[in-house]
């Protein structure tokens, strides 16, 4: 198996069996994945070769791009659940234990640029003062 084959397998597993439901599509699961893997390493070799970069590094920084991506949305949604929920926020340890943070680390988490993201996106302001109106407010 060709090295770009092997990424595109690894970044297009198989299903295992018993896993997919109902149990008589699992032959079809196998081929949408295998036609996954064959786009996947097209799409890998193209880029590798425009780019001249190691297929792997590749797979690597598109790997970080959606991680960056998954945990800016998490912090979005920290905000949204602590500065927009009602006069009740989450709660920051219910918070810290479903995203994966530390109690702490929810507080911390996210700030003004995030609430304000997730203000213009739902159409409204936060139901909490912002960080820097309350540290504006103490002085």
């Amino acid at each position: 198996m060709h090295s770009i084959d092997e990424l595109a397998a690894l970044r297009n597993p198989l299903p295992e069996p018993g896993t997919v439901t109902p149990e008589d599509c699992y032959t079809d699961a196998c081929e949408q994945v295998e036609e996954q893997r064959k786009k996947d390493a097209l799409h890998l070799e193209a880029a590798s070769d425009d780019l001249q970069v190691d297929p792997l590094l590749l797979a690597l920084d598109d790997l970080k791009t959606q991680k960056e991506a998954i945990n800016a949305e998490i912090r979005r949604l920290l905000a949204y659940g602590r500065e927009f929920h009602g006069n009740r926020p989450y709660g920051l340890e219910e918070l810290a234990r479903h995203a994966g943070y530390s109690f702490s680390g929810v507080r911390t988490a996210y700030g003004d640029k995030e609430i304000q993201y997730v203000a213009d996106q739902i159409g409204r302001e936060a139901n909490r003062p912002s960080r820097t109106g309350r540290a504006k407010d103490t002085r």
